[in-house]
């Protein structure tokens, strides 16, 4: 499965030259790059691009090969996080306990668990940094439960993530935003060592 972009008013924006190809071939695929190199927003174009919208300035060509396009789930750590939501929960009294009680992490590591292997088999799981708030073992932990829905279940996992965990993976493929200019990112002068870099 390739999606080529034509044109986006982000990406353009970043120095991205077009059309971009990007190969979702692959099961588990990890989108790699610096703050602010273009992972969330490739991910979302991604997601757009398999539910078949077209938002203002995005034009592209999904060209889906042997790969049906069935479900498709988007999960943004940040934006989605139980947590900041329990008004969605005040008729599930057990699941408002423990969003009370438990940490970010643990709320994290029950959405892999409980919630993402009963969407629907061959789902297009897409994650914008899972890792968000887990330690390195429990990173461990997800990266194995995300090749079980991969083996399991038939899912496509995309992951835009700084997990070295993730990324450093044999199992995963990796799209590496570094390798594009891009005037969005950390100035280099903010080095590491020598003189101070706080203002």
């Amino acid at each position: 499965m390739y999606l080529k972009i034509l044109a986006h008013p982000v990406l353009v924006n970043l120095n991205f030259h077009m059309p971009i190809v990007v190969d979702l071939s692959h099961p588990l695929i990890m989108l790699q790059g610096e703050n602010g190199s273009g992972k969330s927003t490739l991910l979302h174009s991604i997601y757009y691009a398999l539910r078949g919208e077209k938002p203002g300035g995005f034009i592209y060509r999904l060209e889906p090969g042997k790969v049906k396009v069935r479900e498709v789930y988007l999960f943004d750590a940040e934006a989605h996080n139980p947590r900041t939501q329990l008004e969605l929960f005040k008729d599930q009294p057990e699941m408002l306990e423990f969003l009370q009680m438990a940490s970010h992490g643990q709320v994290m590591l029950s959405m892999f668990q409980q919630n993402f292997p009963n969407l629907p088999d061959g789902t297009i799981l897409l994650l914008d940094e899972p890792e968000m708030a887990l330690s390195v073992s429990n990173q461990r932990r997800i990266l194995k439960m995300l090749m079980e829905l991969v083996d399991r279940k038939n899912f496509r996992v995309m992951c835009a993530t700084h997990s070295p965990v993730l990324i450093e993976a044999p199992e995963t493929y990796v799209i590496n935003l570094d390798k594009h200019i891009n005037r969005n990112v950390a100035s280099l002068d903010l080095g590491v060592e020598g003189a101070s870099t706080i203002q």
